[in-house]
């Protein structure tokens, strides 16, 4: 039966990181916009007449130009009905423009060399903020070959969309502003708390929870430029410690300063023990790998320093081992389960 032993130390995990790359400031962001329509041009490769509602959407089009037309004498199939969809940047303003998605709802077998009919885009409120219009782009090849398009049904105008309407933000005369982290952590709250505390004066930020931080704009700074030095600010970032798999590929990702308890787990014929102790024998024979890593006799074993060995060591003994993306899954959710890892584990 294979062994394997191994001996985990517990680092720590604090790394100076920007306030900018783990929150966000509450109000700043993307807004979807949505909106219908047709692509016209293409060669013979748009809905046919199964799709009733783009020969509806042709007649309607037409009837809006003073030519009265029934659906049903529609017989093209150069034309494809889409929905339009976009991200609205903060603060955007009229007349900017921006890129559009642009994706087939109907039977159509290809949107290339189409041209993008005048689309109102709304937002969740009905109202448009923006049109979009132009040609569209499906991208390049995809990997079975030349001629063979991604996803031809599905593809971008690219500068299409022009702000008509702007949302608005007075966020030069906001005493205040709302920090939110991306991930909620007391610890990381507290940190930056203290951090703008420290930089500027002990009642500017206040941590409300494990995820939000009020923060009051000094009287003698504008709000532009006191958020831009508080995003750039560096302050202790506490990682969370977490396990990731993907069984469908067998990839597991992990932080390589987690911590695993003395335990021992048996799968298939490979035993792995965990144990508590300062160093281990390394038997005649054995083969030194590298400074943290030796294989024993017929490779049965293998050996790890205590202080030496991280989540990446374990995944490079039991690779070693011949332990195959399932059996090192298994493994990992057996420690689990055994309370040998305190960390959360995520299956995706």
């Amino acid at each position: 039966m294979k062994k394997l032993a191994l001996f985990l130390l517990l680092l720590n995990t604090l790394h100076a990181t920007r306030i900018n790359e783990v929150a966000n400031v509450v109000g700043v962001r993307d807004n979807q916009i949505i909106g219908y329509s047709l692509v016209v041009g293409l060669k013979k490769t748009g809905d046919g007449t199964t799709s009733k509602f783009t020969l509806q959407s042709i007649a309607n089009m037409l009837k809006a130009m003073n030519i009265d037309m029934l659906p049903t004498d529609i017989k093209s199939k150069n034309v494809a009905a889409v929905v339009v969809t976009a991200k609205f940047a903060p603060f955007a303003r009229q007349g900017d423009a921006f890129d559009v998605t642009v994706s087939s709802i109907g039977d159509a077998k290809s949107l290339e060399g189409g041209t993008l009919l005048m689309t109102p885009l709304k937002g969740v409120d009905g109202k448009i903020y923006a049109l979009a219009q132009g040609p569209v782009s499906i991208g390049g090849k995809n990997e079975k070959g030349a001629g063979a398009e991604s996803h031809p049904t599905a593809g971008m105008v690219y500068g299409g969309g022009l702000v008509e309407r702007e949302i608005a933000q007075d966020l030069a005369h906001q005493e205040n502003f709302t920090l939110s982290l991306k991930t909620s952590n007391f610890a990381n709250a507290a940190a930056i708390q203290n951090t703008i505390n420290a930089k500027y004066d002990e009642n500017t930020s206040r941590a409300i929870d494990a995820r939000t931080i009020m923060i009051n704009r000094p009287k003698n700074k504008s709000m532009v430029a006191f958020i831009a030095e508080v995003e750039n600010l560096s302050f202790n970032f506490e990682q969370e410690q977490k396990i990731i798999i993907n069984e469908r590929t067998g990839t597991i990702i992990a932080g390589v300063d987690i911590e695993i308890k003395p335990v021992v787990v048996t799968q298939g014929e490979i035993t792995v023990k965990i144990l508590a102790q300062e160093g281990v024998s390394k038997p005649a024979g054995s083969v030194q790998m590298d400074k943290n890593l030796v294989i024993g006799l017929n490779e049965n074993e293998v050996y790890t320093q205590k202080g030496t060995t991280t989540v990446a060591n374990i995944a490079r003994s039991l690779q070693k081992l011949g332990a195959s993306p399932k059996a090192m899954i298994s493994i990992f959710q057996a420690m689990k389960s055994a309370g040998a890892i305190s960390c959360d584990l995520e299956v995706i």
